[in-house]
């Protein structure tokens, strides 16, 4: 299992062979540094591309009601709306509220699950973002028993 660091180590390599073979578009959407490193939902989204936040119930965010182990939370978002360009998944009370960007077309069914580190309870969500800029948004509360970002 890949930890965060040899993760985005081995996004930006590939970002690097894309860009020297130029592909710079998929470099640049290989990682989103400014994204990754939001303190909140509003500005990573912002990052992302988003001109303007709306709730949909047509996002769906899962999760646990309650999680055990902060460490490894299973997270999910989904959508299946057209027009989906990324679909987001944040942690508002996250030292960096984005954990996981997807970059989506209609070719792609945009159903994502992943884990994440929670180092209390919170509030989660998924951001669709769409081809026109607008955020469509879901979330869930998860409180966490056992935090996983280092207390």
């Amino acid at each position: 299992m890949q930890t965060r660091r040899e993760t985005l180590k081995q996004s930006a390599v590939v970002a690097g062979l894309l860009a020297s073979a130029g592909f710079p578009q998929f470099a640049q959407a290989a990682f989103n540094k400014s994204a990754f490193d939001a303190k909140s939902v509003q500005d990573a989204a912002k990052a992302a591309g988003a001109s303007s936040l709306a709730e949909s119930k047509d996002v769906t965010i899962t999760g646990p009601d309650i999680a055990e182990n902060g460490a490894v939370v299973p997270l999910g978002a989904s959508t299946s709306l057209p027009g989906v360009k990324q679909l987001l998944v944040m942690v508002e009370k996250n030292p960096a509220a984005l954990v996981a960007m997807f970059y989506v077309s209609d070719a792609v069914e945009a159903n994502f699950s992943t884990r994440a580190k929670m180092g209390q309870s919170s509030d989660v969500y998924a951001v669709a973002i769409m081809n026109d800029g607008k955020a469509l948004w879901a979330k869930k509360e998860v409180k966490v028993t056992l935090g996983g970002c280092g207390g």
